[in-house]
């Protein structure tokens, strides 16, 4: 494997990092119970990635098992107890634990056990921000959506339930 193709074509460097403090409000709520900070976007990063903290209250919750055509998806574990399917069998991660699917990988996530955070890498970067926040909206309004809303909601974000 080699490196790819630059992306920089300057002979001095650039200042151009940015640098997000922890203590930073998040950038988005979902149901009251899930905290989710856009650390990097898919727009920020050119689409090289999206890098998400997510930060999961004490009430259990997560995606039910679900695979991606476009994107790869990590999950690095920072604090309490994530539940992690690989598409075979779940696994109760603890902090430094580390995921990676594929794309076409079958996979899920939960907090069985309380409060937990993690880092969510998506690569490329695609508009996930929109998928959360649509999520977010739904939780707040408490509308219920049918299979037919969830299935277009999902496949608009390519999100394929298992």
């Amino acid at each position: 494997m080699s490196y790819p193709s630059e992306l920089f074509h300057g002979d001095s460097g650039e200042v151009s990092g940015r640098l997000w403090k922890g203590d930073t409000p998040a950038d988005l709520v979902i149901g009251e119970r899930t905290n989710v900070h856009y650390l990097a976007t898919g727009e920020s990063t050119g689409g090289q990635y999206g890098l998400y903290r997510w930060d999961m209250g004490s009430k259990p919750g997560g995606p039910g098992p679900h695979f991606h055509r476009t994107m790869s998806e990590s999950f690095f574990v920072l604090s309490g107890t994530v539940g992690l399917y690989d598409g075979e069998r779940w696994a109760d991660a603890a902090p430094g634990d580390f995921l990676f699917v594929p794309p076409g990988g079958i996979h899920a996530f939960r907090n069985p056990a309380g409060a937990a955070s993690m880092l969510i890498l998506f690569a490329p970067g695609a508009p996930r921000e929109s998928y959360f926040e649509e999520l977010a909206q739904i939780a707040a309004s408490g509308r219920q959506l049918s299979k037919e809303e969830w299935t277009d909601l999902y496949r608009r974000h390519d999100q394929y339930m298992i």
